[in-house]
């Protein structure tokens, strides 16, 4: 029998009232909607668009607004973890 025995510490991180504000923000709740899109539907639509498959005519603007996604929507947590690693 595996016994796992868990250890829970409460860890509080003081940030900045910007930050907060950001957080609590519609701008998040917009990112946090596109992060899920980067995840999953992104690459999919990339895969459909490099298969031929959908989007006949409109690739140019499919395949880089699906690259945009992928590699900007992760930038704002990057910014957002390294401002909170910070204080």
């Amino acid at each position: 029998m595996l016994c796992l025995i868990l250890i829970v510490g409460v860890v509080t991180v003081e940030i900045d009232s910007r930050l907060v504000k950001f957080v609590r923000s519609p701008a998040f709740t917009v990112e946090a909607s596109l992060q899920g899109v980067c995840v999953s539907f992104a690459p999919l639509f990339l895969f459909f668009s490099g298969q031929g498959m959908s989007y006949h005519g409109h690739e140019w603007f499919v395949v880089p607004l699906c690259f945009a996604v992928i590699c900007l929507v992760p930038l704002v947590y990057f910014r957002l973890g390294a401002q909170l690693s910070r204080s």
